[in-house]
């Protein structure tokens, strides 16, 4: 992958371009920062247009203007959500957007809606129309609150003047809707590598919300947590930032090939003997094939995909396998077995009903979502599915009844043990010798078939495969 040539930049909620120029210094000419205000903030505070396509349209022409070879985008809160907006126009092949290489998503904006607690954004609209005194002093309290120590004199100065210069209406247009948009299944599943930055003093877009709301749209991507830092990474430690922005642009490393369950050479020979029906041997050479890392959901959207791989993970972990991408894969066919719980919606309603259900009582319990959560405390509220007796919680978006719950967690895991054992390596690990009942030579007739010959109990035929040894899954 090309080094890029250029590190576009785009600034939080009331920063501007400016915001940059702390790590624009301590990256010395390593990485050519190019800073954008976004349309209502900065030099461009008298704009108009303030969705998040208006914005991506207006980076967009940035870009375009300069025409570089390879560039990255570094995109922080607000500006990363403009920035994964833009990733996918380059993925769907938009001019000008082609050279796009890397992302770096600092403290960022989720394609979700952001978590921002309600009470806290009735106040941010509150005093941004409110009088010179106030203003200042709430735009004050808001840079204050938003980092992990105290900024240096200049630096805490300089940021509280962009907050004063940003457009009122540009402000309240983000609170109010851009923060609100749902780019879930529009941005979907990016293949563009990524390096996903949070604070440990995030109140709202730290670890855990990246995590769970972020990671979900990055096949590619590498997570880090710095302590001690609140919102504004770029601000409080730019040195630390341009350090980790010169490791990560300059590791060459791709992602390894996908990776599958093995099956035993002599397992895979008999499936590639005329013994196999090729109708059959055609259906589990797809099973055998490896699982896309960039898998776009299409019945679930990425981040209930993820919590839905959260919780396989613990059902049934099968390393090299994504059931979930499968199971997304059949809910979006409507292939099912053919009946369901009457107190369940239909397939594809009833699991992301239920994973929404489970998010959100994990928040309840544990005051975090349940992909972050460990193996112990998820196991717990899976358990509590089994036995009927999970909390739901509507106010956070819980959406099936305990009873609910209990009927799609037994769904799911027949769902998950009907998968793995259809595949070949189940089957290998099995020594399942059936499928070698017959095969498909022109003219073939019962009597032809190549079949069974041995029927007494503890008499294999030389051909059948015996069980391979070791666990099943770890």
């Amino acid at each position: 992958m090309s080094e890029p040539e250029l590190l576009f930049c785009l600034h939080f909620l009331g920063g501007s371009a400016r915001s940059w120029a702390p790590l624009a210094a301590a990256l010395d000419g390593a990485l050519t920062c190019v800073p954008i205000d976004l349309p209502g903030f900065g030099e461009e505070a008298g704009g108009t247009r303030f969705s998040l396509d208006a914005m991506a349209d207006h980076v967009a022409e940035a870009i375009r203007a300069r025409a570089p070879a390879a560039f990255a985008i570094a995109g922080h809160s607000m500006g990363a959500k403009v920035a994964l907006a833009l990733a996918r126009r380059a993925e769907d092949g938009d001019p000008g957007l082609a050279g796009l290489t890397h992302l770096v998503l600092i403290s960022g904006s989720p394609p979700s809606p952001e978590p921002i607690p309600e009470a806290r954004r009735a106040k941010m609209l509150a005093w941004i129309d409110a009088d010179p005194e106030t203003r200042r002093r709430e735009a004050l309290n808001f840079i204050r609150a938003n980092v992990g120590a105290d900024l240096d004199p200049g630096t805490e100065a300089a940021a509280v003047a962009d907050v004063l210069r940003a457009s009122p209406a540009a402000w309240k247009a983000w609170l109010e809707s851009g923060a609100r948009e749902d780019w879930c299944r529009r941005v979907s599943v990016l293949r563009t590598p990524a390096l996903v930055l949070a604070g440990s003093k995030d109140a709202d877009l730290g670890p855990d919300a990246q995590q769970a709301l972020m990671a979900p749209h990055l096949a590619r991507h590498r997570r880090v947590t710095v302590d001690g830092v609140g919102h504004l990474l770029p601000l409080e430690r730019p040195d630390l930032l341009a350090g980790l922005l010169r490791e990560y642009v300059a590791d060459r490393q791709t992602n390894p090939d996908p990776s599958r369950p093995a099956v035993p050479p002599a397992y895979a020979a008999l499936i590639a003997s005329e013994r196999v029906n090729g109708r059959l041997r055609e259906a589990l050479d797809a099973r055998a094939e490896p699982d896309d890392p960039a898998y776009r959901p299409e019945a679930l959207d990425p981040v209930e995909l993820a919590i839905l791989r959260a919780v396989l993970a613990r059902v049934l972990p099968v390393p090299g396998l994504d059931p979930a991408a499968r199971i997304d894969r059949r809910l979006s066919a409507g292939q099912g077995d053919g009946w369901r719980f009457s107190a369940l919606p239909a397939d594809p309603d009833a699991y992301r009903a239920a994973l929404r259900t489970l998010d959100a009582a994990a928040r309840a319990a544990r005051e975090r979502p349940f992909g972050p959560l460990d193996a112990d405390n998820q196991d717990a509220l899976l358990t509590l599915c089994q036995r009927g007796d999970l909390k739901v919680h509507d106010a956070l978006g819980g959406r099936l009844d305990a009873d609910g719950m209990r009927f799609w967690f037994e769904d799911l895991r027949a769902d998950a043990a009907r998968l793995w054992l259809g595949h070949p390596a189940a089957l290998a690990r099995l020594g399942f010798s059936g499928i070698g009942a017959g095969g498909d030579r022109p003219g073939e007739i019962a009597r032809d078939l190549p079949g069974f010959h041995a029927v007494g109990l503890d008499t294999p035929e030389p051909w059948e495969p015996r069980p391979s040894h070791g666990e099943l899954a770890r």
